[in-house]
């Protein structure tokens, strides 16, 4: 790219970038989570959450990271979260990523990224399922929260663990629940989808269970239905209760980032006041410092954070996938020349 231009990637042109490109988005993700566990690989400043105090679920999130090694990036991911655009025909999130040379700093390319940040979110809890579940003993998933995070996870499940084939659902809106089922049918040949009555029957179906909704405080008090040996993959962070937290196998992302901003793994350690009730992070197991599980029997519980640097990994392969293929749109001259030239002293 010509210093000083910049390239602009719509949404049509990442969701075309990135179709069919499950298993390459999963090598990604776990290339960046293995970069990010040594130490020097990256650097990871805490989200910045930008709160509404008239609306308590409406948020803009920024996150800053870089990732070094094989990757060489530097940039931001700018995502709210407003889910009342629901009924009104718009999707709940939506965000755009910059990526910035890591050279000298100069921004480089604007991404759409609610498409980048749903895909990368769903890869992380695909390949903690595939690290953490009973090889191809584990055939269905129950899916809480009938939402793009979940579909996604859905497609991902199926690349990563391709043994499941049955897909369990619950919503606590019996329409999106429905819709999301017409949805799936339409997208995943050879895959069965069934709408379940309640959380606590959707909870006991399947032993991988996936957790992607909108809710704001705990509302999960008890695991007990679920099949011994379950894996959760908490992805919305904040349904499970401290309580059950603590009784449960818990693995995450990165331990300094999931402890904040009260999600359930923060609550739990306001409540015990330590850590010490997390057992290990993904990048552990990945690694092989770390067992997949604690004992077989127990429920193992994913809580991810969501890292910068994931949405990094995923941006840098569309934006180079894109340029090959002659996408997005280049803004020349983007910035402006050197202050001493604009200023005719050169």
């Amino acid at each position: 790219m010509n210093d000083g231009n910049l390239v602009i990637l719509r949404g049509s042109e990442v969701q075309r970038v990135l179709e069919g490109r499950e298993l390459e988005l999963l090598q990604a993700v776990r290339a960046a989570y293995v970069t990010h566990s040594r130490g020097g690989g990256s650097s990871l400043p805490h989200s910045t959450f930008l709160n509404f105090p008239d609306e308590q679920r409406n948020r803009i999130i920024a996150l800053p990271a870089y990732l070094g090694e094989d990757f060489g990036v530097a940039g931001i991911k700018w995502i709210s979260s407003f889910p009342g655009n629901l009924s009104q025909g718009l999707d709940r999130a939506s965000a755009v990523v910059i990526l910035n040379s890591s050279q000298t700093g100069r921004p480089e390319a604007v991404i759409e990224g609610s498409v980048i940040s749903a895909k990368r979110t769903a890869a992380s809890a695909a390949l903690a399922a595939q690290s953490l579940t009973d090889g191809e003993k584990d055939t269905s998933a129950t899916l809480i929260g009938c939402g793009l995070i979940n579909f996604e996870i859905a497609r991902f499940l199926q690349a990563a663990c391709p043994q499941v084939k049955t897909f369990h659902l619950f919503d606590l809106d019996p329409e999106r629940a429905r819709h999301f089922k017409d949805s799936f049918q339409r997208t995943f040949e050879g895959s069965a989808v069934h709408v379940m009555p309640d959380l606590k029957t959707a909870l006991g179906r399947a032993p991988i269970i996936s957790m992607a909704t909108t809710a704001i405080k705990p509302h999960i008090v008890d695991l007990s239905v679920c099949a011994p040996g379950s894996t959760v993959l908490h992805i919305s962070l904040r349904d499970l209760s401290p309580e059950v937290i603590l009784k449960s196998d818990n693995v995450v992302d990165d331990i300094d980032h999931v402890t904040r901003a009260q999600t359930s793994i923060h609550l739990a350690e306001q409540l015990t006041g330590n850590r010490d009730f997390v057992r290990c992070t993904l990048a552990d197991i990945l690694n092989g410092d770390a067992p997949a599980r604690r004992d077989a029997e127990g429920i193992v519980v994913f809580s991810p954070f969501g890292l910068g640097v994931l949405d990094l990994a995923v941006s840098k392969l569309v934006r180079d996938i894109a340029i090959e293929q002659g996408l997005g749109t280049v803004i020349e001259s983007f910035l402006p020349d050197p202050w001493d030239k604009r200023s005719g002293q050169a």
